[in-house]
């Protein structure tokens, strides 16, 4: 009986190593490292001794080398990627507005003349009718307003596509252009986690406030965009770093802001001035004083609105002035 289960123990444990075996293949010359499969040429290699044990059949990479980053640019023959913040998406060409040749030597005037007007020639064709025409000038202003309050790249082509969907969905008839642009890229930043106020996005826009809360909110709705509410935290670091603040004093807004948040303060309340009120208390107890007037220049917020908020949070906190 007891050989019996020996045996079927055996027998487990040898079932275990070949599985085992089968997921982690071991390299037959050194015995000891796993056969991996190399990301760049799609190689079965040993991870110890470096055998190649199958090799690819087609080399997918270029046929030159480079060791660094300009000598890939300079041998690369392909051009720019596609973007969606370009009507055409970047695939039309472009006439260099420089009047010199291949060599840099300068044109006659005979081809300067001929270089001018197939420039012109150019921009009238890059777009065919007047809906190409108001999706360059809506992509345009986008990139304006993004290069205003200093977007990164990425959330500007989320608010361009955000901006496509709206024109194939037809949400713009009816509607001014800059307003849904400014809508579109207002809550691409909401998205993607870099926070502009309402406040801050008019400053830079053709349009006012209220309209783009209206045309947002549209948006939103017809888009199936889910929101969630700003978190005060996102404007800390931002708010922080113009006003020439510590890390200190970042670190204990942040600290305000979760404990007032957890006693229920934050509800109804706008988070650009709830991030404001918690800077400057945290200013004042960290020793690096900033005034009232100061924080609201910066959060594009009213002292009132700062003043009420900080007295809500310093009674939440416990702390007497």
């Amino acid at each position: 009986m007891a050989r019996s289960t020996r045996q079927r123990q055996r027998n487990s444990e040898t079932n275990e190593q070949t599985q085992e075996g089968e997921q982690r293949r071991v390299c037959d010359e050194c015995s000891e490292g796993t056969l991996v499969k190399s990301e760049d040429q799609g190689e079965l290699v040993c991870d110890q001794c470096g055998l190649i044990v199958e090799s690819a059949n087609i080399d997918r990479g270029p046929e030159w080398r480079a060791f660094n980053h300009s000598e890939r640019q300079n041998k690369s023959r392909v051009g720019a990627p596609t973007t969606q913040t370009m009507h055409d998406k970047g695939l039309t060409t472009s006439i260099d507005w420089k009047n010199q040749d291949a060599y840099g030597r300068s044109l006659s005037s005979d081809k300067r003349s001929q270089m001018r007007r197939l420039r012109k020639w150019q921009e009238r064709i890059r777009t065919k009718d007047a809906g190409e025409r108001n999706l360059q000038f809506a992509l345009s202003e986008t990139d304006r307003m993004a290069s205003s309050l200093a977007i990164p790249r990425s959330v500007r082509e989320v608010a361009c596509v955000m901006y496509r969907r709206a024109l194939d969905e037809d949400l713009i008839r009816g509607r001014s252009i800059e307003g849904v642009a400014t809508s579109t890229l207002y809550a691409a930043c909401r998205m993607e986690g870099i926070p502009r106020s309402l406040e801050e996005v008019s400053a830079v826009s053709r349009v006012d406030r209220k309209e783009i809360g209206r045309t947002y909110r549209y948006v939103a709705q017809e888009l199936g965009l889910e929101m969630e509410p700003v978190n005060p935290k996102k404007y800390v670091p931002r708010f922080c770093s113009e006003l020439e603040l510590s890390e200190e004093v970042q670190a204990k807004a942040n600290e305000i802001i979760d404990t007032t948040t957890e006693k229920g303060l934050l509800s109804g309340k706008s988070p650009t001035g709830y991030a404001a009120a918690a800077i400057y208390a945290s200013s004042l107890l960290c020793n690096e004083k900033k005034t009232q007037r100061e924080v609201a220049a910066v959060s594009q917020v009213t002292e009132v609105t700062i003043r009420n908020r900080y007295q809500e949070q310093i009674e939440a906190m416990g702390i007497h002035e």
